[in-house]
């Protein structure tokens, strides 16, 4: 188990997509990751994380997350993380 992950983030306005390394911060979301784990017997193998993401253009409540939850690589969809400019696509923990 892991607590890193790389991953990209499309922005849908500008339809550009960027790496994201284990920062903390990316634009104006803080992205915090507690657990990562790459799957060990596929192929093409499934990355599953917890992660918390917050969207620092809030003001109203620096505590609350757009997104706190299990995130999975093969079917995002699952548990989707919900946010109107960006899409966070899991590539790797470590």
């Amino acid at each position: 188990m892991y607590n890193k992950i790389s991953s990209n983030i499309n922005n849908s306005i500008n339809s550009s997509i960027k790496t994201f390394l284990p920062l903390d911060k990316f634009q104006n979301l803080l992205i915090k990751s507690l657990k990562c784990k790459n799957s060990e017997f596929d192929d093409n193998p499934e990355i599953t994380a917890y992660i918390q993401v917050q969207d620092l253009t809030n003001r109203d409540n620096n505590e609350v997350f757009v997104f706190n939850g299990w995130t999975f690589s093969s079917s995002p969809a699952i548990n989707p993380f919900d946010h109107p400019v960006y899409d966070i696509w899991l590539t790797k923990c470590y």
